[in-house]
């Protein structure tokens, strides 16, 4: 292991990492806001929009 980091710099690794992670994480939750079952800032609460997804059966 310790000839991996011969190779590569820790802290650079670590920085990458942890862009990659934020970059991972803010796509995902952009891709659940664009959902309409996920859409936690619309401003319906949870059981009205249970309610207007069975009226809509």
């Amino acid at each position: 292991m310790w000839r991996i980091w011969k190779l590569y710099d820790p802290l650079r690794a670590m920085v990458a990492q942890g862009v990659f992670l934020f970059a991972l994480a803010a796509m995902i939750h952009l891709i659940l806001l664009s959902t309409t079952q996920y859409k936690w800032l619309d401003g319906m609460s949870q059981s009205q929009y249970m309610q207007s997804r069975t009226a809509q059966k």
